[in-house]
C-alpha cells in the first residue's frame, strides 16, 4: 500500500520550518520526501497547501482509566483532533500489571464489572491488546496504586522491606515488557501517605530500568508549590526522569502556583523534567475527591457509607467544596447516566435544593460516590502563559467515549478539542512560532518516552502524520494508513500498543 501527500508545508522535519514538498509513504514507514508531482500511489491527498506535521502525542489520557480503550477502540475523538498516539496510565493507575487480575484502581472512574480480564503482566495486556486493534497507538505507565493494591489489599501503610523487594520486582518487569515507568498519584487515597523513602526507592528503580516516573502531586492546589519541592528532590536523589501530571493554575492557588512555576525556571537545563498540562479551562474529578481528606479512606463503598451516615454526612456537609452550580457538570455517573450532562443548578431544580452544598452532598449519596465532575476551576490566563513554558507538554487529561443515540454522554471539549485549541491559543497570544508548538507536542513527547521513529517527518520514520489547515484537522495518517480523511473517520483501527525501549 502506498499513500502520496502532495501540496504541504512541513513542519516537523530536516527541511526548516514550512518548506514545500510531498510526503511518500510506503507500507507503514515514510519512504522519500520531495517533489513528486508526477509520482502516482495506491492513494493520493492533496493538502492544499495546508500544514503537515507529525501526529500528536497525548502525553496523559485517560482512555484507560474509564475503559474506553474496550467499547471505543476507534478512539475517534483523539483522531480527529489529529492525536495519532496516547499514553495512559497516570495518577497511580493502570490495567497492568495486576497480580490478581483485579482493576479495583479503577473503581473510581468506570465499571470495571464490565471489562473480562485475561492478563496480569504488561506483556500478556501488551499482547491481548493488540489483538484488538485500536484508532491510536497506546503506550502505559504502570500504575503504583494498581501495584500496591495488590500487595496490601485497602491498608494504607508503609510497606515492610520484603513488600518493597515484590514491588521493586513486579515494576523492574513492567518496564522490561514495555511500560513507560511508574506513575504515583500522591493525592489519591490509597497514596496519599506514601512516605519519601518508598517514593526514592521506587524512583531508583525506575531510574536503574531507564524508565519514567509520572506523578500527580500531593497537592494540586494551595499546596502545589510544597507538592513539586518533594516531586524535585525526589528527582535530584533518583536521577530519574520525571513526569508531573495535571500542573493546572487553579482559581484558588494562583500565588502558590506562580511560586511553584518558578522552581521549574530554577532547574539545570540538562534535567529530564516536565509537567502536563492542557489548554482549558475545566477540571475532571472523581467524586469522592470532592469529600474532605478525613473522610476519603477505605474502599469507595466505605467512604459512601459516611456520606449517608446520619452523623458523618452533617460533619461532611460543612466541608464540602463550593461550585458555581451552573460551572458543575456531571461527567460519569456509572449506574446513573440519566445524571450526565445535568448542571448542579438543574440538579438542585430538579429535587427544589437551595444551597448548593446540600445539593452536592445529594448528589454523592445517590450516585454512591461513583462517579466524576467536569467542574470550571481553571485560571485560563494564567495557563496560557505556563502552555510556552519549554518544560510543559500537552495533554488531554481525557477519554474519547463512546456516543451512542440512546445515550446523552457529557463530552468534555478536552476529549475533542485540545491540540487544535493549544495551537490556537498560542498562535492567537504570540506565546510561540507555529515549529516551536508542533515539536512540543511532536518531537518533545516522542523523545522523553523513548518512542522510536516517531515525532518527526523524515524518510524512514513510521508514518504517524496530520494535515491541518487553519487549524481545523484534514488528514491523519496512523502506522502509514488514513485514519480521517476530508475531517471525517474512515473506521481504520491501524493504532498499536507502544513499547518503551530505554536507550
Amino acid at each position: 500500500m502506498t499513500l502520496l501527500i502532495k501540496n504541504v508545508r512541513l513542519l516537523g522535519s530536516d527541511l526548516g520550518p514550512e518548506a514545500k514538498a510531498d510526503v511518500f509513504v510506503s507500507g507503514e514507514n515514510i519512504s522519500a520526501i520531495g517533489d513528486f508531482s508526477r509520482k502516482s500511489a495506491d492513494e493520493v491527498i492533496d493538502g492544499q497547501g495546508g500544514y503537515l506535521a507529525p501526529g500528536f502525542i497525548d502525553v496523559d489520557s485517560t482512555s484507560d482509566h474509564y475503559l474506553t480503550l474496550f467499547d471505543n477502540p476507534g478512539q475517534e475523538d483523539f483522531l480527529k483532533q489529529g492525536v495519532t498516539t496516547i499514553v495512559g496510565g497516570h495518577c497511580g493507575a493502570s490495567l497492568a500489571p495486576l497480580l490478581y487480575g483485579s482493576l479495583e484502581s479503577l473503581r473510581k472512574w468506570a465499571d470495571i464489572d464490565k471489562v473480562n480480564v485475561d492478563w496480569h503482566t504488561v506483556g500478556e495486556f501488551l499482547e491481548r491488546l493488540a489483538t484488538r486493534p485500536l484508532g491510536v497507538n497506546f503506550a502505559t505507565f504502570a500504575g503504583h496504586a494498581t501495584i500496591r493494591r495488590a500487595i496490601l489489599g485497602e491498608d494504607v501503610r508503609d510497606l515492610t522491606k520484603n513488600e518493597t523487594d515484590v514491588f521493586v520486582s513486579v515494576l523492574q518487569r513492567a518496564i522490561a515488557e514495555g511500560a513507560l515507568g511508574l506513575s504515583t498519584g500522591l493525592e489519591y487515597v490509597h497514596a496519599r501517605g506514601t512516605s519519601y523513602q518508598e517514593l526514592l526507592t521506587l524512583a531508583k528503580a525506575v531510574r536503574a530500568a531507564g524508565g519514567i516516573h509520572s506523578t500527580h502531586l500531593r497537592n494540586t492546589s494551595d499546596g502545589i508549590e510544597e507538592g513539586l519541592q518533594e516531586v524535585i528532590k525526589l528527582a535530584t536523589e533518583s536521577k530519574a526522569s520525571m513526569l508531573v501530571s495535571h500542573f493546572m493554575p487553579f482559581l484558588s492557588s494562583g500565588k502558590q502556583y506562580k511560586r511553584a512555576a518558578g522552581l521549574l525556571d530554577d532547574l539545570p537545563k540538562d534535567a529530564n523534567f516536565h509537567v502536563d498540562m492542557h489548554p482549558w479551562g475545566g477540571s475532571m474529578l472523581p467524586f469522592y475527591r470532592l469529600l474532605p481528606h478525613w473522610a476519603q479512606t477505605g474502599t469507595l463503598a466505605i467512604m459512601a457509607k459516611s456520606v449517608k451516615d446520619e452523623w458523618l454526612s452533617k460533619r461532611i456537609l460543612k466541608e464540602l467544596p463550593y461550585f458555581a452550580p451552573p460551572d458543575f457538570v456531571v461527567a460519569e455517573a456509572p449506574g446513573e447516566n440519566i445524571l450526565v450532562g445535568e448542571t448542579l443548578e438543574g440538579f438542585m431544580q430538579k429535587y427544589e435544593i437551595k444551597d448548593a452544598r446540600e445539593a452536592l452532598l445529594k448528589l454523592l449519596a445517590l450516585t454512591n460516590l461513583r462517579g466524576v465532575a467536569y467542574v470550571q476551576n481553571v485560571d485560563r490566563d494564567l495557563a496560557d502563559k505556563m502552555l510556552a513554558h519549554p518544560r510543559t507538554l500537552i495533554a488531554s487529561h481525557a477519554p474519547a467515549f463512546l456516543r451512542r443515540p440512546h445515550e446523552k454522554p457529557f463530552v468534555s471539549p478536552r476529549a475533542t478539542d485540545t491540540f487544535p485549541e493549544f495551537l490556537r491559543r498560542v498562535a492567537a497570544k504570540k506565546l510561540l512560532s507555529m515549529p516551536e508548538a508542533i515539536g512540543k507536542i511532536t518531537a518533545a513527547p516522542a523523545a522523553k518516552f523513548g518512542l522510536a521513529k516517531r515525532g518527526w517527518v523524515r524518510e524512514g520514520y513510521l508514518a504517524d502524520l496530520v494535515v491541518f489547515r487553519a487549524f481545523e484537522v484534514r488528514t491523519v495518517v496512523v502506522n502509514g494508513i488514513v485514519a480521517v480523511r476530508d475531517g471525517s473517520a474512515t473506521g481504520a483501527r491501524s493504532g498499536r500498543p507502544l513499547l518503551h525501549r530505554p536507550t
